[in-house]
């Protein structure tokens, strides 16, 4: 795991790993994907004062995470351990966007999207109403 990172991350470090997370997940980053990273830290208030230079030094754990054999749970173990409560909806909401960024879900996204609803205990019907969102904002 890269050592500039401290532990733990920042609420917003968290969001944009689950962004990275959710982008690399299919080993294939698009383009798509990575403008849609980019657009919600530009755009969205609970970014407001992050430090764009973090986003490289973040993505860069979350690659290194996955190289890992439990990568994937010591990355849900840093997420949960800096992201508050209520912010676990926009974490699925943000993850979902980037998801439904190039128009298309592959399977490891959907079980990484699975993942993510049981890491951050989202409510299922709460999850349905958020996927639903993401897929009318990114319809061709």
């Amino acid at each position: 795991m890269s050592q500039d990172i401290p532990n733990p991350l920042t609420p917003q470090d968290s969001l944009v790993a689950v962004m990275v997370a959710i982008s690399a997940s299919d080993e294939n980053i698009r383009t798509a994907e990575l403008v849609k990273i980019q657009s919600a830290v530009n755009n969205l208030p609970i970014f407001a004062d992050y430090d764009l230079d973090r986003l490289k030094t973040v993505s860069q754990t979350v690659f290194d995470l996955f190289e890992q054999e439990d990568g994937l749970t010591a990355l849900f173990g840093l997420i949960r351990e800096s992201l508050p409560e209520r912010l676990f909806e926009t974490a699925y909401a943000l993850a979902c966007d980037v998801a439904a960024a190039d128009g298309s879900l592959a399977e490891s996204e959907l079980r990484l999207l699975e993942e993510i609803r049981y890491e951050l205990e989202i409510d299922r019907l709460h999850a349905a109403a958020i996927e639903r969102g993401a897929r009318a904002r990114h319809m061709i």
